[in-house]
């Protein structure tokens, strides 16, 4: 990076730190403790979750630009930041104290929900804390630690998890106390890498409010979606977003449910997420870094050619090693592809409406998986076979390709109209 990293980025950094062990824990052991929890109640961990899920990101998709919207006005970021952060880290902790299936559903639909509006208001605080040159950088340092620095409590749980495991001969612990430990573990390291910014932050970016800030919220949320449609280039943005990162959500919410019902060791899947996490870490910095010389553009675009090679190489798994190859080839993009997605968006939003703006994005990111994970979860309901649900993933990625390469276009176009009304203010701009 030019210079090294500001005290004020390295703390909002940190929060991806904190965040990322959340995203760990579903994607890894919630599968598996929901499987043990459910028994023979249901069928499919991951008809179940991929359920679940959706209606989390359903949740956020119609409450999250509202909150956004909030959240853009003096004085309010922070304070929105700080209920929804700890409605999330408490919900964690109690998860580990469900013991009925269905509650356990239920509450981590609400712990979930919680932990992505935190995220709009999160990354609406980029524009905050950095300037537009650095943003691709630091929006990747933030990814990339946040994979290796969410390893630390990870490992903790793996290591509670196999003390529990009754397969491993160990068993030291029963399933509730193991729960509980890795839980709170959890949300106690959630909370904890977010003090640094929560102490730190000040909102340099707001509208000043006529009224309420829900009202508020809602009224300048409609001039938001106003705004959007005529501005083509966010428009297309969004609508390809949508589209191929539905699938990296999708992926990373289902994989092991999806290695489960495959009949890979749990062990095993653990450590390959694992080995994801480490991979993305050196991967998304270095990728960052080539975005100095290599436009964020044609990175992106890197990435979802490469996510439709992995969705296509997914379909076909049936041997340990395979999902070995896989987990290895998701750490290399993942970071990368929503780093720059964060930060390509960060540059072409207004700066003072960074928290609208961010709350729309949630709708076509975080809300997309609702159309992924149920998509997979009812094909694979009604054919009884997960990898024809995963299949459909890969024209996802294809539909956002070509909406992406639309996005450049339509943004090329609209930099030169721009560049031509400022030398004539009478010529209008699109």
């Amino acid at each position: 990076m030019k210079g090294k990293m500001t005290s004020l980025e390295k703390k909002w950094v940190a929060y991806d730190v904190g965040n990322s062990a959340f995203t760990l824990l579903v994607s890894t052991l919630i599968p598996i403790f929901f499987n043990v929890i459910a028994g023979e109640a249901v069928n499919s961990a991951t008809v179940y979750l991929g359920y679940a899920t959706s209606i989390a990101t359903a949740i956020v998709a119609l409450i999250g630009p509202v909150v956004g919207a909030a959240a853009d006005l003096r004085g309010t970021k922070k304070k929105i930041f700080s209920v929804v952060l700890l409605a999330g880290a408490l919900g964690c902790a109690v998860l580990g104290f469900v013991a009925h299936w269905i509650w356990f559903l239920a509450l981590f639909v609400f712990s979930k929900s919680a932990y992505s509006l935190s995220l709009v208001v999160y990354d609406s605080m980029l524009c905050d804390v950095t300037t537009a040159e650095r943003m691709d950088e630091v929006s990747s340092r933030g990814y990339a630690w946040g994979y290796i620095g969410s390893c630390i409590p990870f490992v903790l749980c793996v290591v509670i998890y196999v003390l529990y495991e009754p397969s491993v001969g160990i068993a030291a612990l029963p399933l509730m106390p193991a729960m509980a430990i890795i839980f709170l573990l959890t949300a106690a390291w959630w909370v904890g890498c977010s003090i640094p910014l929560w102490k730190s932050y000040e909102q340099k970016h707001f509208v000043e409010p006529d009224c309420h800030p829900v009202k508020e919220g809602i009224k300048s949320l409609g001039r938001t979606f106003r705004e959007i449609v005529h501005t083509k280039h966010i428009l297309f943005f969004l609508l390809a977003f949508f589209f191929f990162i539905d699938g990296v959500y999708t992926i990373i919410d289902l994989a092991v449910a999806y290695g489960t019902d495959l009949g890979f060791d749990s062990a095993m899947l653990l450590l390959a997420l694992l080995v994801t996490q480490i991979v993305a870490f050196p991967a998304a910095i270095l990728l960052g870094m080539l975005s100095r010389r290599v436009k964020p553009e044609y990175l992106i675009i890197a990435c979802i050619v490469a996510y439709f090679l992995i969705t296509i190489y997914a379909i076909f798994l049936n041997e340990t090693y395979e999902f070995w190859i896989l987990a290895v080839c998701v750490g290399l993009f993942q970071g990368t592809i929503q780093a720059m997605s964060r930060s390509y968006f960060a540059k072409i939003i207004p700066q003072e409406k960074s928290g609208e703006y961010f709350g729309v994005y949630d709708i076509f990111g975080k809300g997309a998986s609702f159309l992924g994970t149920f998509l997979v979860a009812l094909v694979a309901d009604l054919t009884g076979r997960e990898n024809l649900g995963v299949s459909v993933l890969s024209v996802m990625f294809v539909i956002g390709l070509i909406l992406f390469v639309i996005t450049i276009r339509l943004r090329s176009k609209y930099k030169a109209d721009l560049a031509i009304a400022e030398k004539d203010p009478e010529e209008k701009t699109e």
